[in-house]
């Protein structure tokens, strides 16, 4: 019925020609080209209005049938997405999702006869074109039923609207008429007369137009629905496509249009979050270094030692791995001493003829580099900023190696060769492993192979060079002490046969020999020796008070030169020896044996243990050590059952192992009652043949792996099966539960992947909680469950789920982004269906811009600033700037709550799905708010330090109130904040107090900013004595404490990881349990350390019993700590 153009004419009859928007011009307006438009040419004013309706008087509309111009069935004006469409399939759609009836169902209803065949629908057709009602048949399978209503009502049309059109359009206009109160024929309402509702009936469409338009009423027909022949201003012909200008393509609108850069900068300026944390954490590391680098110099300016002058700056190469260090080098008569900037003396040079000493210098490069060759040690390589103070260092040199009466050598090579020919001091570390490995292969019977080879080296001169002998610095840290100890240089003195400064292969293999397999008879002989100064066969008392005090001096310090002498006076009258002033090796090896308990708190033990089967019983050799006690703390009759308490200085006596055969036996105490207990056999150890395959090795260590990481691995096996679980629960319900929500046909990748990783995250930021309340841990870790969960690894967990976390965050910013494109690209009237309560559909087909969804919703702010803060969180807490900044660390870390605020609100708003974060969170807070309550219950209450004492090693002593109620167990740690430094920042120290005592104690060892600050203000007390050190906050205890030492025969204490501190707290516990009669298994107590993990020169500070010399002597393991 609607023809594909309109005329256009006058009041005189007169069709126009029209001009279209290409400016061509056509005799008819073309309806794909100008219907839904309001800017065409042709129609700017009114005039052009009136022509337009005077044509359509005139124009004769198509015939009424089944067949549908071009301009409405392919060029319809379309949404703003596609700028056309097909009308008659739209409305076809439309009738489908509306759900119309059939068309049989359709004329049922409307009281219609229903048709039984195709012919029937439109008889006229099928005898003219019967093709058509066959197609329609066959497009239906045949069956009538399914024809639905618009093809059926069309098919019915013939040149007039077919019954069921007719019925419709009748029925509809007759409930308008009923429906509508106002209707001008309802007299009821009183609005218009009988007259001038007459006059109204009788009003035509003609009647309007001559009156609106002012035309002549003669250029009408009367009817002007109808234009029958004779009527004035006839068409000038039907009209058809031809002629008339094409229909205009299609257009597809992009509404991302103009929005590609804009969102780009988006994602880049979200993409730099990360960078952005990172460079402020730069700026606040160097801050704080620098400022860390200025309290190291005032430190250096406070400390009282040693006035050197003479010193010449330059930087040390350590490796081409290792940082080089600034030093100062002081040339002494007979050494150099090479100190850092705490005048702290990092190594010292002997210069002892007959030397060869190598000097040799770079060429190039600025002529800054010397190499120091020595022989016997590593090497020293210096970097100067300028040629010039090279040569002064080169020209003292000369004149002191001249005056110590040193040979030396000149030559120049480049840079890069004098570097690669230096012996570094890790070159020199690995070789003295070799070399300790076959010292020890040759004590204790094992095999070449297994002890390693020596490493070969490009360069026979460094190989020459760096011969197996041992310097005294070397020595005294095989044995984890100090090279200037009485006890170092006495045994150094005897093992160095030749007397050249040095200790070779052979001379550390006679004395290694004697302490660890030695009889009791050789091993005093050789202490005789070692304290025989004047070498005339007899110890005088002055050399026997030097051997006591030497190892004093490397144990508690504990007794004033009046005590030393009344106890060797004790020791001498006891023995009958009062009236000798000398000793021979018998006497000497007499009072040994008979006043074992006189020394044991020097913790000496001379008494061997014979060791037939060296391999199989390396680990059962038995110690004891004990330590006197003033005046026990009354919290030991809690914990131990005695007869009495002695409150006056008296050494309790612990008798050192005795020769047993067979080793198996239980070793009794002397003076000590022997218990019945039976020591159980774990495990036998065996010897197994080392295995060189590469695949071996390599499935031994996968197998260890397991086997010691077991309870990690189900731990995290079964938490990241929850995630995953979670993740997939999710990912199925939007990939194919979710199609009624619709919002998978518009973004399924998208949206997979953001609710998915939004279930996981919820779950790991959750329980992230947990591994924070320490409380909790440490309670836990106290009962069975420490035996399936590893509580000790709570930290490495956290790290673990946080680095996980942040890898969801990521992905589940991805798929929003790739969310927030395909909503900015969709029609409003799609939006509106997925997001009913957010948008409504007023037709505009616009959708909201990106920014939009990432600015002005809460889910896209709140996600803005998650990113954000979870960007400076990560980047403050990697390791790095940890270590150079933990202040930075701790108040970024704060942010925490902040985060969880903003995890809340970007749920909260129930755009996509409902609420579920609190499902994770509600139980974890819940339990984390408990723990932190505990916590802030007790740390913050002020704590006096009573003492504060600098020790070597940068390490400071703090002794402080032990808080009331407070119970802790050896080995366990805290956390402190010195209110000086901020009440806020707590720093966690392990415990060296015993549980037993009064006060608790910390070792703190000046390693950064806040502990280098804290040493320093504990290094000048002020003011009385009970407010003169600034108090203390403490929160703990915490960790496991290291009780299981105690359950059996032989105990080991490997020093790693946080250091040997859990040790001092652990050993006074024993000694204090084995001096009250309290009941304890343990028989030996052996502690290895790796000088990998623990450096011996940091152990100068080790309060009162470990790294005595009869720690060494009677735990050889000590001194074999290179096989560790």
């Amino acid at each position: 019925m609607v023809p594909p153009g309109v005329y256009m004419r006058n009041a005189s009859c007169h069709f126009q020609g029209v001009i279209n928007r290409n400016s061509s011009v056509s005799r008819a307006l073309r309806v794909c080209n100008s219907y839904w438009s309001r800017e065409h040419p042709s129609l700017q004013s009114a005039e052009d209005v009136d022509a337009l309706l005077l044509g359509m008087t005139s124009q004769i509309a198509e015939r009424e049938d089944h067949v549908v111009v071009e301009d409405v069935r392919d060029f319809w004006p379309g949404p703003l997405k596609f700028s056309r469409t097909d009308h008659l399939a739209s409305c076809l759609q439309r009738g489908r999702d509306l759900g119309l009836p059939s068309y049989n169902k359709a004329r049922a209803a409307l009281g219609l006869p229903p048709m039984t065949r195709w012919q029937d629908i439109n008889t006229a057709l099928s005898r003219s074109d019967d093709t058509v009602l066959e197609a329609t048949a066959s497009l239906y399978n045949q069956d009538l039923s399914w024809l639905e209503l618009l093809p059926g009502g069309l098919l019915e049309s013939h040149g007039d609207p077919g019954p069921l059109f007719s019925t419709i359009v009748l029925d509809q206009f007759v409930r308008l008429r009923d429906g509508d109160r106002y209707w001008f024929e309802n007299t009821r309402n009183g609005l218009f007369s009988k007259k001038e509702i007459e006059e109204i009936r009788n009003t035509t469409l003609r009647d309007v137009l001559v009156a609106v338009i002012n035309v002549d009423p003669g250029a009408l027909q009367p009817s002007v629905f109808v234009w029958h022949k004779g009527d004035p201003c006839p068409q000038p012909r039907q009209l058809s496509t031809e002629g008339l200008p094409a229909c205009a393509p299609y257009v597809v609108r992009d509404y991302f249009e103009g929005s590609g850069f804009g969102f780009g900068v988006t994602i880049g300026t979200l993409c730099c979050f990360p960078l952005v944390s990172l460079l402020s954490a730069w700026i606040v590391a160097r801050l704080r270094m620098r400022n860390f680098k200025r309290l190291q110099g005032q430190d250096c300016q406070s400390i009282v030692s040693e006035k050197l002058v003479g010193g010449t700056e330059a930087l040390e190469w350590q490796g081409r791995k290792e940082p080089c260090r600034p030093v100062l080098l002081h040339l002494q008569p007979g050494q150099i001493r090479v100190v850092d900037g705490s005048l702290t003396v990092l190594r010292t040079i002997q210069l002892q003829p007959p030397q060869q000493v190598n000097l040799i210098l770079s060429s190039n490069h600025g002529r800054r580099t010397l190499l120091l060759k020595i022989p016997k040690e590593y090497d020293l390589v210096l970097l100067f900023n300028l040629e010039e103070e090279r040569q002064v260092l080169v020209e003292n040199l000369r004149a002191a190696l001249k005056e110590s009466g040193l040979s030396f050598q000149e030559w120049e090579l480049r840079e890069q060769e004098l570097m690669r020919a230096a012996v570094t001091r890790e070159q020199r570390s690995h070789l003295l492993e070799t070399f300790f490995r076959h010292l020890f292969s040759q004590v204790l019977d094992i095999n070449q192979a297994d002890a390693g080879t020596l490493p070969l080296d490009s360069s026979q001169k460094v190989r020459e060079a760096l011969t197996c002998e041992l310097s005294r610095a070397e020595f005294a840290e095989s044995l984890g002490l100090k090279p200037q100890d009485m006890f170092v240089e006495s045994m150094f003195s005897l093992a160095d046969k030749d007397g050249n400064g040095y200790l070779s292969f052979r001379e550390f293999l006679d004395i290694l020999v004697v302490f660890m397999k030695g009889s009791p008879e050789e091993k005093s002989h050789l202490m005789f020796r070692m304290y025989d100064f004047d070498g005339n066969g007899l110890i005088s008392k002055d050399e026997f008070i030097r051997m006591l005090r030497s190892f004093i001096e490397i144990s508690n310090n504990c007794l004033s030169k009046a005590q030393l002498a009344e106890v060797v006076e004790s020791m001498f009258q006891e023995s009958g020896f009062q009236d000798k002033e000398e000793l021979t090796w018998e006497d000497f090896h007499f009072m040994l044996r008979d006043h074992d308990s006189e020394l044991r708190f020097t913790q000496l033990c001379v008494k061997g243990v014979d060791v037939p089967e060296v391999i199989k019983d390396l680990c059962r050799r038995a110690s004891y050590i004990s330590q006197e006690k003033i005046c026990p703390s009354p919290r030991v009759s809690a914990r131990c059952s005695r007869s009495s308490v002695e409150t006056e200085l008296t050494p309790q006596r612990l008798q050192c192992p005795m020769d047993t055969d067979p080793p198996q036996e239980i070793r009794r105490r002397f003076g000590k009652k022997v218990t019945s207990f039976q020591p159980l056999l774990f495990t036998e150890a065996h010897r197994e043949k080392f295995q060189r395959s590469r695949l071996h090795q390599t499935m031994q260590q996968f197998k260890r792996f397991i086997e010691n990481y077991r309870r990690h691995i189900g731990c995290v096996a079964v938490f990241y099966a929850i995630t995953g679980g979670l993740f997939l629960e999710r990912a199925y319900y939007y990939a194919f539960a979710a199609h009624h929500t619709g919002i998978t046909d518009t973004t399924r990748v998208g949206i997979i992947l953001s609710r998915g990783t939004a279930a996981s995250i919820s779950f790991m930021f959750s329980y992230i909680l947990l591994t924070m309340c320490r409380n909790l841990i440490t309670f836990l870790r106290e009962t069975f469950l420490n035996c399936y969960v590893p509580f000790d690894a709570a930290v490495d967990f956290h790290r673990l789920i946080a680095s996980t976390a942040i890898v969801l965050t990521v992905l589940h910013s991805v798929g929003h982004v790739v969310n927030v494109y395909l909503f900015s690209i969709s029609p409003l009237s799609v939006l509106s269906c997925l997001f009913p309560g957010l948008f409504h559909d007023d037709g505009s087909e616009f959708p909201q811009k990106y920014y939009w969804w990432f600015f002005q919703t809460v889910p896209g702010l709140t996600g803005v600033v998650l990113l954000l803060v979870l960007a400076i969180m990560y980047v403050f807490a990697s390791h790095h700037f940890r270590r150079c900044s933990f202040r930075g660390f701790w108040l970024t870390h704060h942010l925490y709550i902040l985060l969880y605020v903003l995890l809340i609100i970007h749920g909260s708003f129930a755009l996509i799905q409902l609420p579920r974060f609190h499902i994770f969170f509600l139980v974890p807070a819940i339990i984390y708010g408990g723990d932190k309550l505990v916590s802030l219950s007790r740390k913050k209450v002020e704590i006096s330090v009573v003492k504060a004492e600098l020790l070597p090693s940068g390490v400071t002593y703090l002794r402080f109130q032990r808080p009331q109620g407070f119970e802790y167990k050896s080995g366990q740690w805290v956390r402190i904040a010195c209110l000086a430094l901020g009440t806020t920042e707590y720093h966690p120290f392990t415990l060296t107090s015993a549980p037993h005592e009064d006060t608790l104690s910390l070792h703190i060892r000046a390693a950064g900013p806040w502990t280098t600050r804290l040493r320093e203000i504990y290094s000048a007390p002020t003011g009385d004595r009970c407010a003169r050190y600034p108090k203390l906050y403490l929160d703990g205890p915490f960790g496991e404490g290291h009780q299981e030492w105690h359950k059996f025969e032989v105990s080991v204490l490997v020093g790693g990881g946080i250091g040997v501190t859990p040790f001092a707290s652990i050993l006074k516990d024993l000694v204090f349990k084995s001096s009250v009669s309290c009941q304890v298994f343990c028989k030996k107590v052996s502690a290895p350390s790796s000088h990998r993990l623990v450096a011996p020169s940091s152990l100068s500070w080790y309060p009162s019993v470990p790294f005595s010399p009869a720690f060494v002597l009677g735990f050889p393991e000590l001194g074999s700590s290179k096989l560790v």
